[in-house]
């Protein structure tokens, strides 16, 4: 081998030396970008976990609000339509003792015979069918047995009707939707006896 060709091969060699160098630092680099992406990916990805976490934890606490709202509703919906029912139970409780005195007056009329009967009869037909609109209803105590939640007692008088049954009303008890917002008060049988008074 001549200096020459000895010359080409230590350059080929230096050169294929470079080159395999070049080689193992670029695949040094290449390793060290993958550790470093890969790296990135793990952060990014624990990132983005605690996101979801965090977007979960958002979505349930707005669902709980949201809930909180709509059972908010409700309570303010029924406490007006409570507020309502109380306004309308005082003023028709105020309207009663009018109801009243238009059965009286339409008794009286009847007993006179009246012409103006046929007109106080149909202003409190009108005034009772508004009143029975809102809930008013007339609790029905005539023929009845006693009851204390719908009648109160005034008297106990002798009756041949069986003891505790209502034999005359003497004021109209009404109800408003299920509640008694004036008892009937009425004599009730005694049965065959002594009436007394109550």
């Amino acid at each position: 081998m001549t200096k020459k060709e000895r010359k080409i091969a230590e350059d080929k060699q230096e050169t294929e030396k470079a080159n395999e160098e070049k080689e193992e630092k670029k695949e040094e680099k290449s390793d060290d970008r993958i550790k470093a992406l890969t790296k990135e990916v793990e952060e990014l990805q624990k990132k983005l976990k605690e996101k979801e976490k965090e977007i979960e934890e958002l979505r349930d606490k707005l669902l709980r609000q949201q809930a909180e709202f709509e059972n908010y509703k409700k309570f303010l919906d029924s406490e007006m339509e409570k507020f309502k029912c109380l306004a309308n139970e005082s003023l028709i409780k105020d309207l009663l003792p009018v109801l009243d005195s238009m059965e009286l007056a339409i008794e009286d009329l009847k007993k006179r015979k009246s012409q103006e009967l046929e007109g106080i009869k149909c202003i409190y037909q009108q005034m009772f069918k508004v009143l029975e609109n809102h809930g008013l209803k007339p609790i029905q105590a005539l023929g009845k047995m006693f009851d204390p939640y719908y009648h109160e007692v005034v008297a106990k008088v002798p009756s041949s009707l069986p003891e505790g049954i209502v034999v005359e009303e003497l004021q109209k008890g009404y109800m408003l939707n299920l509640n008694v917002i004036r008892h009937s008060k009425v004599k009730i049988s005694a049965g065959k006896g002594d009436g007394e008074n109550g």
